[in-house]
């Protein structure tokens, strides 16, 4: 989808559902200008292993979200090669940047804590 393109309606309610859930939403922000495995999300938002991996499920069988494999821990990013990409990037432009989350993990030796 370039910018002259349009998005179904649809699609565009699927998406605007999955992102509707706060979580996820920062999720996909905080994604957005770094890579992140579960345990940094768990320490991000005081939330258990399991809830985390099942916002992250619903992401990723969205295919909005792409897993790396590092060793016996999977890093996630954002895929911008989505065909939606466009669509989801012009809305996280619109939020705050959540980057003090990183920097938070960082201070408290948390950063990357699982590699």
């Amino acid at each position: 989808m370039n910018t002259t393109e349009s998005i179904d309606i649809q699609q565009a309610s699927q998406l605007l559902k999955l992102l509707g859930d706060p979580t996820r939403l920062t999720m996909m922000k905080l994604l957005q200008s770094h890579e992140c495995c579960v345990c940094e999300f768990v320490e991000i938002f005081k939330m258990s292993q399991p809830a985390i991996s099942q916002h992250l499920r619903k992401l990723r069988d969205s295919k909005l979200v792409q897993e790396e494999r590092r060793g016996q821990w999977i890093f996630f990013s954002i895929n911008e090669s989505h065909e939606d990409y466009p669509f989801v990037k012009s809305i996280l432009e619109h939020l705050p940047d959540q980057s003090e989350s990183i920097t938070d993990l960082k201070t408290q030796g948390l950063r990357v804590c699982c590699e």
